[in-house]
């Protein structure tokens, strides 16, 4: 299951919601009741998409020339931002590495999903017109390699950097990732929907590329966006098998025309709830700051010492109430303990989290914690959007460097995975696929591929059974 990341609970969700319906169709896909919800939550929100603009073809023979210009303009696009950032222009999304941070847990309900929408088609696996389909699946599934796996990559991108807790968040955060799963259990009701919310989604947008840049800045590792601007590429890739599934699904004996409003109704799914660039425009770095410190405030009001007070409270007085934590912020800045706007290193407080030697505080603030702690008390003295301070990174290209992970690749030359994620590699993966393969060998093969579907849900694949049975069926099936 991913859910244990979460700090929502999914009982806190009202009934339909999109919060409520991630949770079920993760954690219980199979029951009635769910399955109903995730039903009546697609309709919902296809009703909704429905009032959006579309700038997807009706006509279905020119979707190849279409695709190619949207790809040729965002990489036009693209080209501009280099040559801004070139003649000194600051990062256009991320002011600071905590806001950078900050996106990787927001996006997370999305990801920790990737690619789970395509679930619902692997039953059709014995029907040609469906291979580009699956066959993007098994990719997102890094055909059972944890390395390539997409959400193996994800978990361990959030682990690595400390932002595998992820804070509350709006319904609207929740929103993708609930179509995702509703449509990978509802796929033999909305076939057309599904295949339009793929055209949509695997088209390489521009705040992909950006995104990706500006994290390698950041001291960030950019694998995982990088990783889907080269499969998503609309020559050889994502983009262009979903065109092409368009095409094998076009219907020769009925109305094409209703079966493309269809594909155009999924495919504007993708403009609802909180997008990349959303969350990124609305990040506030002392909103985040706050909500941060009342979530801590919970473990931390009974452990401290009663002798110390700051202001008129202690400090157990004032975490005592989560709306005080604002005044009490106020207060150290009052009394000198934070110093804004200046090297955290001359701020009392801060030397408490983060010193040479262990501080009182060590272990408190997890590193993505930290370097929110960090950028708000910097404030002003950052110059935001180009100062980069890394807090607590794990691996280093040399000492004082903030940007470990830029590969400086050649045009055209391929991705490396790196070393460390080429290690990681579950020590029970490789005897679990020669057992399934023995166990297997004895069923029928259509029993034997249900079985194997079975294992590669989207709250399943990413485990080691999970991985074991995407090797063996991407190895059964063209």
């Amino acid at each position: 299951m991913i859910s244990y990341l979460l700090q929502d609970k999914p009982a806190a969700a009202p009934p339909g919601s999109a919060k409520s319906v991630y949770h079920s169709m993760l954690n219980e896909p199979l029951a009635q009741q769910n399955r109903q919800l995730s039903y009546e939550f697609l309709l919902s929100q296809l009703d909704e998409a429905s009032r959006l603009p579309c700038d997807m073809p009706s006509r279905p023979h020119v979707l190849g020339d279409w695709l190619e210009r949207e790809t040729a303009e965002t990489g036009a696009q693209y080209a501009a931002y280099l040559d801004q950032r070139r003649q000194g222009q600051p990062r256009r999304y991320f002011t600071c590495r905590a806001h950078a941070l900050t996106f990787l847990q927001r996006v997370a309900p999305t990801k920790l999903v990737d690619g789970a929408w395509l679930y619902g088609v692997l039953p059709n696996w014995a029907d040609e017109r469906f291979h580009p389909l699956i066959r993007t699946y098994l990719e997102e599934l890094g055909d059972g390699e944890p390395s390539q796996n997409h959400v193996v990559l994800y978990r361990r991108l959030l682990a690595r950097y400390g932002c595998d807790i992820l804070p509350e968040m709006s319904d609207e955060h929740y929103t993708q990732g609930a179509l995702q799963l509703s449509l990978a259990y509802q796929a033999d009701r909305f076939l057309p929907e599904l295949i339009g919310y793929n055209l949509g989604y695997e088209k390489l947008p521009l705040h992909l590329l950006i995104t990706a840049f500006e994290l390698d800045e950041l001291g960030i590792d950019p694998y995982y966006f990088s990783l889907h601007v080269t499969i998503d590429n609309a020559s050889t890739g994502h983009a262009r098998r979903a065109m092409q599934s368009v095409l094998n699904m076009l219907p020769e004996d009925s109305d094409p025309q209703r079966f493309m409003a269809r594909v155009a109704n999924g495919y504007r799914l993708n403009e609802l709830g909180l997008g990349a660039t959303d969350i990124i425009e609305t990040f506030d770095l002392e909103k985040e700051l706050v909500a941060m410190l009342k979530h801590k405030s919970v473990f931390g009001r009974y452990v401290h010492s009663d002798y110390k007070r700051i202001g008129n409270l202690t400090i157990n007085e004032w975490l005592n109430d989560p709306e005080l934590i604002e005044d009490f912020l106020q207060v150290m800045q009052e009394t000198g303990l934070i110093k804004r706007h200046q090297d955290p290193q001359s701020s009392p407080f801060w030397k408490l989290i983060d010193d040479s030697k262990k501080p009182p505080m060590y272990g408190v603030f997890s590193p993505s914690e930290k370097q929110l702690l960090y950028d708000w008390i910097a404030g002003d003295w950052l110059d935001h959007g180009k100062d980069v301070h890394v807090v607590d990174v794990e691996t280093r290209s040399e000492p004082g460097s903030a940007t470990p992970f830029r590969h400086h690749r050649a045009a055209g030359s391929p991705l490396r995975v790196p070393a460390s994620q080429q290690q990681e590699r579950p020590k029970d993966l490789d005897r679990s696929v020669e057992f399934k393969k023995e166990e297997l060998r004895q069923l029928p093969e259509a029993t034997r591929i249900e079985y194997l579907i079975d294992l590669m849900g989207p709250s399943q694949h990413a485990t080691a059974a999970g991985l074991a049975a995407t090797q063996i069926f991407s190895a059964s099936v063209p």
